[in-house]
């Protein structure tokens, strides 16, 4: 029997992680300036930080939408079991990442 508690409180955890970077990762995506006076490399540059930034954000934005998927799926019959093949995920795999709902072997054929 998985501890549904103390996986409950590893999600709100980690909810709270991904929002603070979720939080970061707006802030670093603000447009660049054309008139900012940082020279034309360190602009381009500041261009592909934003980009790289972006492409962050979009993955801790997805990740934080499953947490609270899982959030709310704790309570579930099925919670702990792979949406793939069925069988157990192992607590320590969802402790882990919680946000995962595959078992190690399904996750290594996304």
């Amino acid at each position: 029997m998985i501890d549904k508690e103390k996986i409950r409180l590893r999600i709100s955890e980690e909810i709270e992680k991904t929002e603070k970077q979720v939080m970061a990762y707006r802030e670093l995506c603000e447009p660049v300036a054309p008139d900012c006076a940082i020279g034309r490399v360190s602009r381009m540059d500041a261009i592909n930080n934003k980009s790289v930034n972006e492409a962050s954000l979009r993955k801790a934005e997805e990740k934080l939408s499953t947490l609270k998927v899982a959030l709310g799926k704790v309570d579930d019959d099925d919670f702990g079991n792979c949406i793939r093949c069925g069988n157990k995920i192992p607590l320590g795999r969802i402790l882990f990442r919680p946000e995962s709902m595959h078992c190690v072997n399904c996750a290594g054929k996304l």
